[in-house]
């Protein structure tokens, strides 16, 4: 396996205690590493020794997200949050770690700290003491690189970039250069010891089955979505707890989280989150709700005062697969006569075992 030589940079200046030359070499790497848990756990774990406490909140949950199951991502959370004074979230993170690996020692000696000290005078002077790196995940140490980079290494980069462009253009990845904040997650939306204990009930009518782990599993992974505003994702998770056989505390923290979640607008609609009409119709229990955009051509065209519906018809594929739904506003809208896009809300039509939309925006399909 070849090593990466820029990985491997900055991580020997970072464990020799440079973390702004570490740093310096990390940030304009972006749209090279694409998802890679390698680069953002790196970055995350410098800014959390170089202090920049903000970022790497941000980069340790970008890799959390690309690894859920990796401990030392988790342990980086973590411990910002001790250092925030978030206990709870802190032992919930802490204690997902020792279920991974029982014998893992910094989160063992973190939930002795926090037995012995949370919520006394003493739990503040050991973080002032400046103790709480102890129990910092360690720096990766990528290892050494065999040679430079092969010649057709800048060639491979242009095209990257060049693809990578083409996609941030058509709406299918984010911009890197886009800085949104993170939402804060409210406290109530955080999952207590004694969530994670006991989030199924037997018995009861429901959808789906999930067990225990995967119950939190999938709250989680929607409380990850929420917290990067990709919102039509986190609905789609967030409808598979609200199916299934949780408990109603689990239930009711999924029911908030619905109410936070924002309507899209064209500007700001992740294309990469968008679902097609074939796939929402056959799991339409998992997309009610979740907003889409999707195009065609408008037929059977009507419009009152009050509302406009109209048949949206899509064709594609070879052989040819034409399909149909409902679109109707609660207001009158102008309808193209050529190619349109619609963005609406999925809406199940009870009793016909088909959907429709709620339409929010139209406009002509350039």
């Amino acid at each position: 396996m070849r090593l990466d030589p820029t990985l491997t940079k900055a991580s020997r200046f970072a464990r020799s205690g440079n973390y702004k030359e570490a740093l310096r070499i990390l940030q304009p790497e972006v749209t090279r590493y694409g998802r890679s848990f390698a680069y953002y756990y790196l970055w995350g774990t410098v800014c959390l020794y170089a202090g920049e406490f903000g970022n790497a909140l941000t980069y340790l949950r970008l890799a959390h997200e690309i690894k859920r199951r990796d401990p030392s991502a988790i342990l980086g959370l973590a411990a910002l949050y001790l250092r925030k004074g978030d206990i709870s979230r802190a032992v919930d993170l802490y204690l997902e770690v020792l279920d991974m690996d029982p014998k893992n020692r910094v989160a063992k000696k973190a939930m002795k700290m926090i037995r012995r000290h949370a919520g006394t005078d003493a739990f503040s002077a050991w973080i002032d003491a400046g103790k709480l790196p102890s129990l910092y995940p360690t720096i990766p140490f990528p290892g050494f690189s065999a040679k430079g980079m092969a010649a057709t290494a800048g060639a491979l980069l242009a095209a990257f970039a060049i693809g990578f462009g083409a996609m941030v253009f058509l709406g299918l990845a984010p911009n890197p250069f886009r800085v949104r904040g993170e939402r804060e997650i409210p406290r109530g939306l955080t999952l207590t010891r004694e969530d994670r204990m006991a989030p199924v009930v037997a018995g009861g009518s429901h959808r789906y089955a999930v067990t225990r782990s995967q119950a939190v599993n999938i709250y989680e992974r929607a409380l990850v979505l929420f917290s990067n505003h990709r919102d039509e994702a986190a609905r789609v998770y967030l409808n598979r707890i609200l199916e299934s056989n949780v408990d109603e505390g689990l239930r009711n923290r999924a029911l908030l989280m619905l109410d936070l979640l924002e309507t899209p607008r064209f500007d700001n609609f992740r294309r990469g989150d968008n679902v097609s009409h074939a796939e929402a119709r056959q799991y339409s229990h998992l997309y009610r709700g979740v907003h889409v955009i999707w195009q065609g051509r408008a037929a059977n065209v009507i419009t009152t005062d009050q509302e406009t519906s109209f048949d949206l018809v899509m064709e594609y594929g070879s052989p040819l697969v034409v399909e149909m739904v409902p679109v109707i506003f609660d207001h009158a809208v102008f309808v193209p006569e050529d190619s349109l896009e619609v963005l609406g809300r999925i809406v199940l039509a009870e009793g016909y075992g088909r959907i429709w939309l709620e339409g929010l925006a139209i406009r002509r399909n350039l």
